[in-house]
């Protein structure tokens, strides 16, 4: 894994600089509508799995963009400055047959290990310059096995690398250095606690969400609201205490696994809890989309009664 901690270095590397000359968002499909999409998340993918085609040629890959989609939907003059921000992170030029070659890597494979990318997570808060990640998960046998998120919008833009080790949880400065072990937090009183959900309120009902946090006597608690999976290592690294993400009513969204499995595995090895909105454990083993219908990720602390709570508004 340490190969892949450096290469997502350079792709949160490659995303800031993006942000700072080229910042241009296409659309492109994403089932029933559209979604945002940047040349940097191109190129931090195209990274990505540069280092696992070099150092795990065998696996798996679920990533969120493709060599097809890249060359339909970017303009020349586009994949041009990727390949040029690729060579000035990488240290070495980069053709557009390779670059294409790496978006592609994994893809369709079957294999005992799966890696699942996403390469910018919170596309709209990088748009916004508000909280993004650059996550990749690894999958053991469709089991969220580790996890390694950049998160350059951690403590007011100073960055984090969050990662899995040892079976424990890591942070480390986002550009380079050691890391130290982090834990969920320890907080038992409900006046203490910390919960965060999305900006955007398409991805979650926070009506339903409020609901919950009421009836399972957490009404009182800290609300923050952030993009992407930082979420997830918010919760693993005791910043925050619990994070739901319930459907809204009538909503048949999919949740796609590289939004989740990077984030799960961070929690999990934190000491944390991670489960379906029943309780259960979450599925990854249907292809690039979760069984699940949402989640609820904690501390542990309040897990079951959290579970009942939202088990309550989902049957109304």
């Amino acid at each position: 894994m340490k190969a892949i901690r450096h290469a997502i270095r350079q792709a949160a590397t490659l995303c800031r600089l993006v942000q700072t000359h080229y910042l241009i968002a296409q659309t492109k499909a994403a089932g029933d509508h559209k979604e945002p999409v940047t040349i940097a998340d191109y190129g931090s993918q195209a990274i990505i799995c540069r280092a696992l085609q070099r150092y795990y040629p065998d696996d798996a890959v679920v990533a969120e963009e493709s060599g097809e989609q890249f060359m339909q939907l970017v303009a020349a003059e586009q994949r041009a400055q990727v390949r040029q921000l690729l060579a000035q992170v990488l240290g070495e030029p980069v053709s557009e047959a390779e670059l294409v070659s790496w978006l592609d890597f994994g893809a369709g494979v079957s294999a005992h290990r799966t890696w699942v990318i996403d390469p910018i997570d919170g596309t709209k808060g990088f748009i916004a310059r508000r909280h993004y990640v650059i996550a990749c998960g690894l999958l053991l046998e469709g089991q969220v096995a580790e996890g390694v998120i950049a998160a350059p919008g951690y403590r007011a833009g100073e960055g984090a690398l969050f990662y899995t080790q040892g079976g424990a949880s890591w942070r480390a400065p986002l550009t380079s250095g050691r890391g130290e072990p982090v834990t969920v937090s320890q907080r038992n009183e409900v006046d203490e606690f910390v919960a965060v959900q999305s900006v955007e309120p398409t991805h979650a009902s926070k009506s339903r969400m409020r609901l919950a946090r009421e009836r399972a006597g957490l009404g009182e608690v800290q609300v923050r609201e952030l993009d992407s999976m930082e979420k997830y290592a918010l919760v693993a690294c005791g910043d925050a205490d619990l994070y739901m993400r319930l459907p809204r009513p009538g909503s048949r969204y999919q949740h796609k696994i590289w939004d989740h499995a990077a984030g799960v595995a961070l929690v999990q090895q934190a000491g944390g809890m991670v489960t379906g909105l029943d309780g259960g454990r979450l599925d990854f083993s249907r292809g690039d989309t979760l069984a699940n219908e949402g989640l609820i990720a904690s501390n542990g602390r309040h897990h079951e009664r959290v579970v009942e709570a939202v088990q309550q508004v989902m049957g109304e």
